[in-house]
């Protein structure tokens, strides 16, 4: 297929392309506000589908609205209807086009007029009233409070909120893309004369204001948000995506000793720690044993035994030893069970590094660990 998009360096357009491209559709004309005039007869007499995505929406005079909304979109059909070119037409428009404002008045007007295009040539007509949409490549301090948010708050910007109490409803760039394409594959959403993008999501502004601020602060304390709601993680990878250049790294803080190092990566609310410990050529760490806390022992670099004794007395293997030997060069994980003593040692003649998960946070209140020596004594 041969695809228009108008509007291709907008917000929507730049993830429509790049995933339109994903998906194996080659044939793109991206026409947009620098693009030669003149290309946009060739490419309505090639085309097979229209994503009509141009428009305004922040004008320096309230005539724009027309000229960008009204008289663009007729330019558009009429060059379709000069080419005798019966293809669909997607028309990005607005929920605002339910309201009695200049800009919902254009964005109205520009509705009519694709429904009259579609019913002149018998085809479809995919118009979506977008609520706010949210994600990569939106343009901050413009018209998106998310965007902007989320531009100042990872740059230490104060931002400004007047009411924390108002609703917004939001859609997500990427399910507003893959609506999109369901619509190019005639598997749109559709209600009545208008066509939606099913996940939509209504919060209170102050919330989504303390959700990113929640973001920035689990840099500093190497934790992450709860990943289990759809809206906390779209909005999580938004915010990642407004980062200053220089600011995509954080330090961790590494407990060094002569045995190596051990480093906290990540911790979650609900799915426990993640941390990386470096044992040096020789040494033995652990000989301890828990009630309740277990682990998860990756080594991915390097070579060593990881020894395991049951403390149960009554166990009629009491006293054996469980040795697992473990490398980097054949990844595998070892459980560590509870009620077990055990220890991990390098073998090798480097350092070894071991990727360790434990299902619980450390709390030095109720560490649940007990020292005890793997070997008898």
């Amino acid at each position: 297929m041969k695809i228009l998009l108008t509007g291709a360096k907008g917000f929507v357009g730049k993830n429509l392309s790049l995933e339109l491209k994903n998906r194996g559709y080659t044939d793109l004309y991206l026409y947009d506000l620098d693009s030669d005039p003149s290309v946009l007869s060739d490419y309505c007499r090639d085309c097979d589908f229209v994503f009509h995505l141009a428009g305004v929406n922040r004008p320096k005079q309230v005539s724009e609205f027309k000229t960008g909304n009204v008289d663009f979109t007729a330019k558009l059909l009429t060059c379709l209807d000069a080419h005798r070119n019966p293809c669909p037409v997607m028309l990005s428009s607005s929920s605002q086009a339910a309201l009695d404002n200049p800009y919902g008045l254009s964005k109205q007007e520009g509705e009519k007029l694709v429904r009259v295009h579609a019913e002149k040539h018998q085809t479809q007509a995919y118009i979506y009233r977008f609520p706010n949409i949210f994600g990569k490549w939106c343009r901050p301090n413009y018209n998106s409070a998310v965007a902007t948010f989320c531009y100042n708050i990872s740059r230490n910007i104060d931002i400004q909120v007047n009411d924390r109490e108002v609703i917004m409803n939001l859609v997500y760039i990427d399910d507003v893309v893959d609506e999109l394409i369901e619509a190019l594959e005639q598997r749109e959403h559709r209600n009545g004369d208008f066509c939606f993008v099913p996940a939509v999501y209504n919060r209170r502004l102050g919330d989504i204001v303390d959700l990113l601020y929640l973001f920035k602060s689990t840099r500093r304390e190497r934790s992450l948000p709860d990943m289990s709601d759809a809206f906390t993680k779209k909005l999580y990878a938004t915010y990642l995506s407004y980062l200053p250049k220089d600011g995509f790294s954080y330090p961790l803080s590494m407990h060094i000793d002569e045995r190596g190092s051990f480093t906290e990566f990540i911790r979650t609310p609900t799915r426990g720690q993640f941390s990386v410990n470096i044992t040096k050529p020789g040494i033995t760490k652990g000989n301890h044993w828990h009630h309740t806390k277990n682990e998860k022992f990756l080594v991915v670099s390097g070579k060593g035994v990881i020894r395991f004794r049951n403390m149960d007395a009554g166990d009629e293997a009491a006293g054996e030893i469980i040795s697992y030997y473990v490398s980097g060069e054949k990844l595998e994980v070892v459980d560590i069970p509870v009620g077990y003593t055990h220890n991990i040692e390098n073998l090798g003649d480097t350092d070894m590094v071991t990727f360790m998960w434990s299902n619980e946070i450390f709390d030095p209140i109720h560490p649940d660990t007990y020292f005890e020596e793997v070997k008898n004594s």
